[in-house]
């Protein structure tokens, strides 16, 4: 499912356009080293000194063939990691069949195919299902809320509600999944939140201190818990809304009062997002949704390797 499925994109304002356009170009993929730097990272951490099982077993020069099967209906994402996963380990490995990130499988779909050194397939295998089975449970949670929203103009964003270290790859499976990323992390957009607003003193005061400092073009975004936040923000012109844990009902009184004002801002809607009550925002004037779960309580895919022996 392509984004486009969720509707036409927002065109309330040139700055509207801008911004979600913003978000959609944030679906990185990490760079070929980096993205190899972490991955052995990970196989460091799980094989240690030896996979004592596979060498004391495994006869050095067997070779195998396996498969990458769906036990479960999901998102597929993550093919392109498990590969790489592999290679590493098995420098010619043969791979193919590969289905493209973004598909949605049933029981029984067969992922990709592989073979190569039998050793180095088993010693890579956990390291690439975690990440293969965890990303296609993402990207399928996410498909279910982009589905939500179908017909709507609205978006499901992720959050940094990310488990330390795999932001990256939980970032690609919302993207495979069809929705969009919000920031990086703390550097590269401005997000004043509760504890901001209270050390500052209130939210005027946040938002001075942010255009004192901000360089051009970072984008500023303010959470608001009252009508009084949601108004100096307003006041303040800034390009983004966050209307956090809000009923409906209020939701969508604010969002009236954000139309009327000088410089709509783009509207995000948050706090407790389910698949029963994310549309009620989209139809209350959202421009987005953030949900927290997609990556903070990951329900992982079950999918599971198959080998055989490679004679």
């Amino acid at each position: 499912m392509s984004l486009s499925k969720n509707g036409a994109r927002n065109d309330r304002t040139p700055e509207i356009r801008r911004l979600t356009v913003s978000f959609r170009s944030r679906m990185d993929r990490p760079l070929e080293a980096d993205l190899d730097a972490r991955l052995r990272a990970f196989l460091a951490e799980d094989v240690g000194s030896g996979d004592v099982t596979s060498l004391w077993t495994v006869p050095e020069s067997a070779r195998a063939k396996g498969r990458l099967v769906a036990r479960s209906a999901c998102v597929v994402s993550g093919l392109l990691v498990a590969r790489r996963t592999f290679e590493l380990l098995d420098s010619n490995l043969l791979w193919s069949g590969e289905l493209a990130a973004g598909t949605a499988v049933s029981p029984g779909t067969i992922l990709a195919r592989l073979s190569g050194g039998a050793r180095a397939l088993m010693t890579a295998e956990r390291v690439a299902l975690n990440l293969l089975q965890r990303m296609s449970g993402i990207a399928t949670a996410t498909r279910r809320f982009a589905d939500a929203l179908e017909g709507t103009s609205c978006r499901v964003l992720d959050t940094r509600k990310t488990a330390p270290g795999l932001r990256v790859f939980d970032r690609m499976a919302v993207a495979d999944g069809g929705g969009w990323n919000h920031r990086d992390g703390l550097w590269d957009m401005v997000l004043i939140k509760d504890n901001h607003r209270r050390l500052a003193g209130s939210v005027a005061c946040a938002i001075a201190g942010i255009r004192r400092e901000a360089p051009p073009g970072m984008k500023l975004e303010v959470e608001v818990e009252d009508e009084d936040d949601l108004r100096q923000a307003l006041e303040a012109k800034v390009e983004m809304v966050l209307i956090d844990n809000q009923p409906p009902e209020t939701f969508a009184r604010w969002v009236a009062i954000a139309r009327q004002s000088a410089a709509p801002p783009f509207i995000e809607a948050s706090g407790n997002m389910t698949l029963e009550r994310v549309r009620l925002y989209a139809l209350a004037g959202a421009d987005a949704v953030s949900v927290g779960s997609l990556t903070h309580s990951v329900t992982a895919a079950d999918i599971a390797l198959d080998l055989e022996p490679d004679e």
